[in-house]
């Protein structure tokens, strides 16, 4: 059984022209372009809603406390800003 759907896409003209030509640029087919935009975006959205829900949970009086506490190295020598 394959992992692949179909799904009609009605593209704008101009965008369709930008596909063609940046897609024949990659050197990939059309719907391989497609898949890829779709499944970088798919990623970005989920990353993004992934880092939402972790600072939603974060306890800023605990991380305030961690960054106020003494010690630490001074910087070595070529890693300073």
């Amino acid at each position: 059984m394959s992992d692949l759907s179909t799904y009609p896409l009605r593209l704008p003209r101009s965008i369709r022209a930008g596909v063609e030509r940046l897609s024949k640029q990659d050197g990939v087919s059309i719907n391989q372009f497609v898949s890829i935009a779709v499944a970088e975006k798919v990623a970005m959205m989920q990353a993004q809603d992934y880092f939402s829900q972790r600072a939603a949970r974060a306890d800023m009086a605990a991380f305030d406390q961690l960054m106020q506490r003494p010690g630490g190295e001074s910087p070595r020598a070529g890693d300073e800003p």
